[in-house]
């Protein structure tokens, strides 16, 4: 911060910090007593918030650079203009914030929920005796995620007009109907984020990294893509896909009909790279043994489909509901599962007879962000899989291998 806004911001101590707290907990619960948090321009910096409830709280203008937030719920709070420079923030409820001007170079909001909050450009001015009204810049401009750590965080439907997040990393993150217009991203790292629908008209991208990203219905207009990596990024999909000269409508029936009659009728469907987002839907649909590697089920509904022992190996699963599914013995490998819907999903070994079983091959693949709630996954392989932020609780893991 600038030393003139240096100033104007308000030491509170331990004994009154705590007070405050005590009254908005009592204030969201409508007890006696209860006070809304109002910390305008305090300086908490390297202050420890971690896991508190902070919904509402006014923290305009506030210092809060270095301080510790991780997994605190900062839903609807106010948070126009506040200093959060290298702040550990993994896992925030940051939902309908309003982070108009908040500078956050550095921090780490890794697997942190923004849904719908407001990071637009913002400046406070405060009244003076003697200038009038002086405006509270910080050091760089307003609006600021450079350098910040936003891997795997929900940024959908966040208004980002004229963000400034060079060299910032969000890897898997969710940016689905984000406004990010005239936004500065050089050099960011966009490598898996789901961009679908966002507005990143006059957005300068010159050198990101958008390796697999999902751009459908993304408006590029006017952007700058200069030495932009645009390696195996997801488009819009086809209005039909064809497998060798037939729909794959007609392939994946006869794939059933051959589940269905134990073989003696239609055939194993064998192919990668199929996309299957035009059939929209496979839910409950019969496809054991399935063979369709590094193919693409991108945000399908899969609610109980049954994929016992398929072959689905680098396929994209990103944002996919296979809440019931059966996956026992299906091989996952290499697979992109950030943000799948797993819950209740049976992922455990394929009895094949006779003290014989396949087991259910996550290694290399990544959950980031995936829930696996409740799902049952017993001597299930995880090997170097990416599972930053996955839910698992409930989920029965026992036997499973997984890195430690």
């Amino acid at each position: 911060m600038s030393t003139a806004s240096q100033q104007h911001h308000l030491a509170i101590d331990a004994q009154s910090l705590r007070e405050a707290l005590d009254a908005h907990q009592r204030y969201l619960a409508g007890r006696a007593g209860g006070r809304r948090l109002n910390l305008t321009y305090a300086d908490l910096a390297n202050t420890s918030l971690e896991g508190v409830d902070l919904r509402d709280a006014d923290l305009t203008g506030a210092r809060l650079s270095g301080a510790s937030l991780a997994r605190s719920n900062l839903s609807r709070a106010i948070l126009f203009g506040a200093d959060l420079r290298e702040a550990d923030m993994r896992h925030v409820n940051l939902k309908r914030a309003d982070l108009r001007g908040a500078c956050m170079r550095g921090a780490n909001l890794a697997g942190a929920e923004l849904a719908g909050c407001d990071l637009r450009e913002g400046r406070i001015a405060l009244q003076d005796k003697l200038d009038g009204f002086r405006i509270i810049r910080h050091e760089h401009r307003p609006g600021e995620l450079n350098y910040a750590v936003l891997s795997g965080a929900d940024l959908s439907g966040a208004q980002m007009t004229g963000a400034v997040a060079m060299s910032s990393d969000f890897t898997d993150a969710n940016l689905s109907g984000a406004i990010l217009t005239g936004a500065k991203l050089m050099r960011a790292v966009l490598d898996g984020a789901d961009l679908s629908n966002a507005d990143l008209a006059g957005a300068d991208l010159t050198g990101a990294s958008m390796r697999r990203a999902v751009l459908t219905g993304v408006n590029f207009s006017q952007a700058r893509l200069d030495d932009c990596d645009l390696t195996g990024v997801l488009r819009a999909p086809p209005t039909i896909f064809y497998v060798d000269d037939r729909s794959l409508t007609e392939v994946v029936a006869e794939h059933e009909q051959f589940c269905d009659t134990g073989g003696a009728k239609g055939a194993v469907l064998k192919m990668g790279e199929i996309d299957f987002r035009p059939m929209k839907t496979l839910k409950r649909r019969r496809l054991s043994g399935l063979n369709a590697p590094r193919s693409v089920f991108f945000g399908m509904d899969l609610e109980g489909c049954q994929f016992q022992g398929a072959d689905l190996s680098g396929c994209d699963f990103r944002g996919a509901n296979l809440r019931e599914a059966d996956l026992r013995g299906a091989r996952f490998t290499a697979a992109q599962m950030a943000r799948a819907d797993l819950r209740g999903a049976k992922m455990g070994p394929l009895d094949l007879g006779e003290n014989r079983f396949v087991r259910t091959d996550f290694s290399r693949a990544s959950l980031r962000g995936a829930d696996l709630r409740g799902a049952s996954a017993p001597r299930a392989r995880f090997l170097e899989a990416q599972m930053d932020g996955a839910r698992v609780a409930g989920c029965d893991l026992s036997g499973a291998e997984m890195e430690t």
